[in-house]
């Protein structure tokens, strides 16, 4: 999972010499979010399972590579990490269940929610062009169901959009910490995934190297290493930078199911999924400039961490 938002406005040119190497750990970070759906169905575990070994392997990870940490367990640090936990298994659920083009690309509707919920939430009011972008990414939603899928289609399709509000709540969480650091939350969300999926994984079968192999690349590397490259590339690239770059993800995600595994989507999903993206990355453009207009450039800051 990917980033909404990296920072609040578009700053101008960039000159420091560390930019082009963040351009690069911006772009490393998205490939390597791009790995999930291939690397999930590459692991022969029920859907909980799967989730639940990936959250150990990069809770641990994360804990052994960010300090200092500080958990608060106040209100908005525990909400942040129900939202991930409940984002990261049900996105693997809906993987598991449905193309990883459409789990994936459905879960990126994520934004619409935020504007739903933002108001009521933490104060955000959606605009005239917030509300267009909703209308649009809706119809891009009812593509995906119109495939004659079968049971198990449509109940992934349906979990996508779950981890899609999930993934809405987490960020909106996350920005609620915004003068802390949100890293704490997502090292208790990836232990809560283990916690929820350890029934399963007690009870799951032997696993072979290749599955062992693919575990341990979706908690390291999909989620571990991602973020650890995006907290520090984050610091020195624009918002536009870091709001669309990380599209890679969504685009690359079905690719590689497509070339390992031969798994295609169908046409009317392609076309959902070049809606809902187009939709969302314009919206986003549109924002930062706007906001750009409106203040002085200033150097960006470091935002919330995404799925």
């Amino acid at each position: 999972m990917r980033p909404l938002h990296a920072c609040d406005t578009l700053s101008g040119s960039v000159k420091d010499p560390a930019h082009a190497r963040a351009i690069g750990l911006l772009v490393i970070a998205s490939f390597c979010w791009s790995l999930g759906g291939l690397l999930i169905k590459a692991v022969d575990w029920p859907p909980l399972a799967v989730a639940g070994m990936r959250g150990l392997f990069a809770g641990l990870f994360l804990l052994a590579t960010n300090r200092p940490l500080r958990f608060t367990f106040s209100r908005a640090q525990l909400i942040g990490a129900l939202g991930y936990a409940a984002c990261t298994v049900t996105f693997v659920a809906a993987t598991k269940l449905t193309t990883a083009a459409n789990a994936i690309l459905l879960q990126y509707t994520a934004p619409v929610w935020i504007a739903l919920f933002g108001a009521w939430l933490i104060g955000e009011r959606a605009t005239r062009a917030d509300w267009l972008t909703i209308v649009v990414v809706l119809a891009g939603m009812t593509l995906f169901f119109a495939g004659g899928l079968d049971f198990s289609g449509v109940l992934g399709n349906s979990i996508a959009i779950l981890s899609g509000v999930c993934f809405a709540a987490m960020t909106l969480a996350l920005r609620s910490q915004k003068d802390q650091s949100p890293v704490e939350s997502i090292i208790l969300g990836n232990l809560l995934a283990f916690l929820v999926g350890l029934p399963w994984i007690v009870s799951a079968p032997p696993l072979n190297a290749v599955g062992w192999f693919a575990l341990l690349l979706l908690g390291i590397v999909q989620l571990g290493v991602s973020y650890w490259l995006y907290a520090r590339a984050i610091r020195h690239v624009t918002a536009l930078e870091a709001s669309i770059i990380p599209v890679i993800e969504p685009i690359l995600n079905p690719v590689w199911v497509m070339l390992m595994l031969g798994e295609t989507p169908t046409s009317l999903a392609l076309l959902g999924g070049v809606i809902v993206l187009t939709a969302i990355t314009l919206r986003a453009i549109a924002s930062i400039r706007g906001a750009a207009s409106r203040s002085a450039p200033h150097a960006p800051r470091e935002s919330e961490f995404e799925v």
